[in-house]
């Protein structure tokens, strides 16, 4: 029997081990991305100051274990068996959890991930050892205190982050503008050593609360000496900051730096429990069964030792550091998630990632009417002043960042201020939580939310808050019911459930390699963005549009295909993947509309006069193909789906041949654009028009037998859709090309 724990125990800490590397690949966001999205230094050093702090909070981190021992359910009350039956359970469904939200480059927090599965776990064997059990009662197996502290702080945390990220920034633009260079004579040694005492005593607050060396005489003295601390700081960091001023140094870049070591330090510090606190539970378990059990089988065996606080081995600790550090610089993913939050936060606009949706566009109207009326009581001369100071034309932004070093100073100082206050208050204050909305706030601050890019920032924060409370109940529930299969499945489930786990592990690594090769071509729109030579933008425009336009037709020759045989064939199964897929396609067609609109803004008024109605034909016959494979598709799936009578024989002959010819010259028209060779493009026009007096005569055909009543009027209105399509397919594809060699010529056609 021991044996069979041993090996959970051992597959525990290889669960860890992912764990560590999936959860510092979401959390990295939390002290990455405002160093990252300010360019305070290139990637590498921001990596390695990031990877010091992270090593050595791992390393000092102890007595942070505790929560997974005896923070949600009662120990006391569970037998050996049980206790591992639930860290199974949290492991297996936090693994698998943290990845998914990885993929899809969405940051979440370890935190509430880690609770409200052990709240779940818990919770399964709470119903099942109350019903087995009528002298318990829920009350005295799970400990709801913390879960709901956690729910609370969640609320708070969001609104309180989010409005001081909004009013600390605008102050801060307010003292230093855009052109921060020239306002910083001698404010800067005062706010850098505001910002660094800041970062210290969230240092020692936070970061190194429960560090080994961190005594309790230790703490106590800094209780007592709290002020005379921050006031000594204050001093020795406002004359070095002011001296290094003078020598030439810049104070932002530090205070940066300095920001991404605290809250990497505190993150690793603190967030280590969220990775190997579960497992260090069980392992604590199995030890003192197998000391101290004497013989006792493992559903009899109460686990009252974990009532005690943790201690960690240290070498637990630094292989958790080391792990960390190896994920944070290998991890593509974590690159990802920061992606999604310095988007969210850049000045300029760009390319959206997010859509647009009715609750983010109510949300804008309210924003501008209380704007406007706030307008209009405030005096002229006010306007004005406060416009002086917010001038984003002056902006200093390094090349290719997403914002200056102002915003990612006081993005960092903010955060780690407001952790260290909720840690003074004993509230669970999430460091994803924090970070993601002051870097929020202070984006909306700082203007760069315009009335052409507000709603799909607002779409894409309120999908990042959705996605935590989503975790919290998906976690929950996920691990509910795992745990309750564990229980009652027994080594067949826990064999089983492995397999599932590791299986969806391996498919998500997959798939994301997939999805991140197709999103290669952004690249060329990031060039574009990010130059400021006319004709290079010209040039790297022309090569965004023919990626992009090359897609769709790839799309369309593989869809139009699809379409046609699964419904000649009766293949619900294809039909519903195209419609699907035409669905994801028309998505896909509205963002290529709305960066290219952003895009555009980078060429000069002249190339634009005469260039821009060919790329927004382009545009729009792009869309149209897309929207004809739809229209067709959807009268097929509708008709296979209700099991109506097929095409007939001649009908199934004539549409099948002309499909054909219709898909090679989708085929060679993308190979046209892909080589940007217009050369053959008189051959395409006339094979266009040949399929279009095709179609043509198939639909005379086709009236002809509905006047004879021959045949089924149902078929023969499905058919003529499909023909009517057809054309529509041909024609925009053929127009498409047209307008595309206008767009792509040096000289006009």
């Amino acid at each position: 029997m021991e044996t069979i724990y041993l090996c959970i125990i051992l597959f525990l800490f290889v669960l860890a081990i992912f764990d560590l590397i999936v959860g510092v690949s979401n959390d990295a966001v939390n002290f990455l991305n405002s160093a990252v999205g300010a360019k305070a230094a290139s990637f590498k050093t921001i990596l390695f100051i990031a990877g010091i702090g992270i090593f050595i909070g791992a390393s000092l981190s102890n007595g942070m274990m505790d929560i997974a021992r005896h923070g949600i359910y009662q120990p006391e009350h569970f037998y050996f068996a049980e206790i591992m039956c639930i860290l199974l359970a949290v492991m297996l469904t936090d693994v698998v959890l943290l990845d998914v939200f990885n993929s899809m480059g969405m940051p979440t927090s370890t935190t509430v991930s880690m609770v409200f599965e052990l709240l779940g776990g818990t919770f399964a064997l709470s119903l099942i050892k109350v019903n087995n059990d009528g002298t318990l009662s829920l009350g005295d197996l799970i400990n709801t205190d913390k879960a709901l502290s956690v729910i609370m702080a969640i609320f708070v945390s969001v609104a309180i982050a989010f409005f001081f990220g909004m009013v600390v920034q605008w102050l801060a633009r307010i003292i230093f503008t855009f052109n921060y260079t020239k306002k910083i004579k001698y404010s800067i040694g005062l706010f850098g050593g505001i910002a660094a005492t800041s970062i210290i005593y969230f240092m020692l607050i936070k970061g190194l609360k429960d560090s080994s060396f961190m005594t309790s005489e230790n703490k106590q003295w800094i209780q007592d000496n709290t002020m005379m601390l921050i006031g000594s700081f204050f001093v020795f960091f406002t004359i070095l900051m002011q001296i290094l001023h003078w020598l030439k140094i810049n104070v932002f870049k530090v205070v940066v730096l300095m920001g991404t070591f605290a809250l990497a330090l505190a993150f690793a510090g603190n967030d280590l429990v969220n990775f190997i606190g579960v497992p260090l539970a069980g392992y604590s378990s199995f030890i003192d069964f197998t000391t101290n059990g004497n013989g006792a089988s493992p559903d009899s065996f109460l686990m009252s030792s974990l009532l005690g606080p943790a201690k960690t081995p240290w070498y637990f600790l630094v292989g958790a550091g080391v792990i960390m550090v190896y994920a944070l610089a290998t991890s593509k993913k974590a690159h990802a998630v920061i992606k999604t939050s310095v988007d969210l936060s850049r000045q300029d606009e760009g390319e959206e990632n997010f859509g647009s949706t009715p609750i983010a566009r109510t949300l804008v109207r309210f924003s501008l009417a209380l704007a406007n009326g706030i307008s209009r009581i405030t005096p002229e001369s006010t306007k004005k002043w406060i416009d002086t100071r917010f001038r984003k034309d002056e902006a200093i932004i390094a090349d290719g960042a997403a914002f200056d070093l102002v915003r990612a100073s006081v993005n960092l100082v903010l955060a780690g201020l407001l952790i260290a206050l909720g840690t003074s208050l004993k509230l669970p204050l999430s460091t994803t939580y924090v970070t993601f909305m002051v870097a929020m706030g202070t984006s909306l601050a700082d203007r760069a939310w315009g009335r052409d890019s507000a709603v799909y920032r607002i779409t894409g924060v309120l999908s990042v808050i959705g996605g935590w409370f989503i975790t919290a109940g998906a976690a929950f529930t996920i691990c509910f019911f795992v745990t309750a299969i564990l229980y009652y499945g027994g080594n067949i489930s826990i064999i089983a459930l492995i397999a599932v786990a590791v299986f969806i592990l391996i498919r998500s690594q997959v798939m994301y390699k997939k999805r991140k090769a197709k999103e290669q071509g952004n690249e060329t729109l990031k060039q574009l963005m990010q130059t400021t030579d006319n004709e290079e933008a010209l040039q790297l425009m022309r090569k965004h549009t023919r990626e992009e336009l090359s897609k769709v037709l790839e799309y369309a020759e593989r869809n139009f295909e699809l379409t046609v045989n699964s419904f000649i064939h009766e293949n619900l199964r294809g039909l519903r993947r195209a419609m699907g897929a035409s669905n994801f396609e028309k998505q896909l067609i509205k963002q290529m509309k709305r960066s290219g609109t952003v895009a555009m803004c980078r060429l000069d008024n002249n190339t634009v006069l005469e260039k821009g109605l060919y790329y927004y034909q382009g545009n729009d016959f792009a869309s149209e193909i897309v929207y004809s494979i739809s229209r067709l598709c959807e009268p097929c799936l509708e008709h296979i789906d209700n099991n109506f009578n097929p095409l007939d024989a001649i009908q199934k002959g004539e549409f099948s041949d002309v499909a054909e010819d219709i898909t090679y010259l989708i085929q060679q028209c993308r190979k046209t654009m892909e080589s940007n060779d217009y050369h053959g493009m008189e051959e395409e026009i006339r094979r266009a028009n040949d399929l279009n007096g095709q179609l043509a005569h198939l639909k005379r055909q086709e009236l002809q037998r509905i006047q004879s009543q021959t045949g089924s009027i149902r078929v023969s209105m499905v058919y003529l859709t499909m023909i009517q399509e057809a054309q529509n397919v041909v024609t925009y594809t053929i127009n498409l090309m047209k307008v595309s060699r206008k767009f792509q010529a040096e000289t006009e056609i």
